[in-house]
């Protein structure tokens, strides 16, 4: 058997939301002005740093060039001492002759790539010193002297490196701070905003299953999303007031035709009841057919009134918790017999799908309009399948026949009042019977299918209710 299960609706990813892509552009951008931010600051600090200590340095140049060079060895020892003692702000000295040779100082080597025209230079791990360790960060600038000795002064930026990290450190951990403050916001506000689309959604959800014009979308937002409510429920105003003002012209033709109906109907019995002694054939055919169409009329008044009634959900006092395989049944044993007067198979199976909130009444005449059909438009000595089945999604109903079937650019036709398919055009019929079906679906929020059998048509309707999220 060919099983179909009902589309469920799609649930609602609300970290697809516009909120939530936002917040995500939001973060992304914000992250990179932090790390744009923090790499400016990074280089500020570092040049302004670079320069206070080639202040320095170049002073102490100075300091040294007022030193005769026969004294320097002795100023640079004595300048050492006093730095042993004094280590806040380290500096390191070295004078190396002409030729590369180490001459004083507790720098022991000659940096090869430090310029000697006082320009400052930044080395690390590369400056040996007296240990012969390597210095991790250092700053130094070189001069040479008339003599052709090179003086090398150096100075250790430990404490400014500390300020700069401490400085980077805080601005980093403010922005992560105003990130999540930021993001956390964002979510709440997602959320929030989740919740009146979900609102609306569950309002327009009942509009579009159950034509429920009177409902209205929340609002109370004071935002884009409330003025687009205010504009759809005022929409939903006028279209509600137009279609009772439709239907309630409608509905009062069919209702003030039905009566002269009946009495021309009556007037007609009476007439037939004349013409009985009389040997005119042709007048009694006249007569008959007359009476059969308006028969016919008056069936397609009191199918139009019965619609209207289930459309205005005047019967929702009539939900309960019903047996659906004992109302199947039901429903096949009372079509037994038509089916049997035109040698076709009625075929009914069921099985225990558990209780269901339902209209027994509704469902009785739904299911009473599908099996009419099939039998109607199944040929004599055909076969007809009324199935009840248990499905992931709730029960299932499917009226199955092998008759001409319906075309699929008619399957949603067949549905509206009084269409008549080209195939079945030539059958006596109202073309209503599916107009109530559609209409009961509707009320109880069920969904209703129809599918190719073949041959024949498949109608199956889905008793789930099932609601977007």
């Amino acid at each position: 058997m060919d099983r179909t299960y009902p589309a469920q609706p799609a649930p609602c990813r609300r970290w697809h939301s516009t909120t939530f892509r936002l917040l995500t552009v939001y973060a992304v951008v914000f992250s990179l002005s932090v790390m744009v931010l923090l790499g400016l600051i990074g280089r500020s600090v570092t040049s302004a740093m670079e320069h206070q200590m080639d202040v320095v340095l170049h002073w102490e140049l100075i300091y040294f060039d007022s030193s005769p060079d026969n004294e320097l060895v002795d100023a640079i020892r004595r300048r050492n001492e006093h730095e042993q003692h004094e280590r806040l702000h380290p500096n390191y000295y070295g004078l190396f002759a002409a030729d590369g040779q180490h001459l004083a100082g507790d720098i022991l080597a000659l940096p090869p790539s430090l310029p000697v025209n006082g320009d400052g230079m930044t080395f690390h791990h590369m400056l040996t010193l007296a240990g012969n360790v390597r210095a991790p960060v250092v700053r130094a600038m070189a001069e040479r002297r008339e003599n052709g000795q090179t003086l090398v002064v150096a100075r250790d930026p430990t404490d400014i490196l500390r300020i700069r990290e401490t400085i980077i450190n805080a601005v980093m951990g403010g922005g992560l701070f105003c990130l999540g403050a930021g993001i956390i916001g964002g979510l709440a506000l997602t959320v929030s905003q989740y919740r009146r689309l979900k609102a609306i959604r569950l309002v327009t959800q009942r509009i579009a299953q159950g034509g429920d014009l009177g409902q209205r979308l929340p609002v109370g937002g004071h935002d884009e999303i409330d003025m687009l409510a205010h504009l759809v429920n005022h929409m939903l105003a006028e279209v509600e007031r137009l279609m009772i003002e439709v239907k309630g012209a409608c509905d009062g033709i069919a209702h003030d035709l039905r009566t002269p109906l009946a009495r021309v109907r009556t007037l007609l019995m009476r007439i037939e009841e004349r013409t009985n002694g009389l040997q005119d054939d042709a007048l009694k055919h006249l007569v008959d057919n007359t009476r059969r169409e308006t028969d016919t009329l008056l069936d397609r008044f009191r199918a139009m009134l019965r619609i209207s009634e289930i459309g205005t959900l005047q019967r929702r006092g009539g939900f309960g918790e019903m047996q659906l395989d004992t109302l199947v049944k039901e429903v096949g044993e009372l079509f037994e017999p038509l089916a049997e007067s035109r040698s076709i198979d009625l075929v009914v199976r069921t099985v225990p799908v558990g209780t269901t909130h339902a209209d027994r009444a509704l469902m009785f005449e739904a299911l009473s309009n599908l099996l009419d059909n099939a039998i109607k438009f199944t040929s004599d000595g055909g076969t007809v399948r009324l199935e009840l089945m248990h499905t992931l999604s709730g029960p299932q109903i499917d009226v199955i026949d092998n008759g001409p079937g319906i075309p699929a650019d008619e399957r949603d036709a067949v549905r509206q009042r009084f269409y008549r398919g080209e195939r079945t055009r030539h059958l006596a019929g109202s073309g209503l019977g599916l107009s109530i079906v559609s209409a009961v679906v509707n009320v109880h929020g069920f969904a209703m299918h129809i599918r190719d059998a073949s041959p024949g048509t498949r109608v199956t309707i889905e008793c789930w209710t099932g609601t977007l999220i």
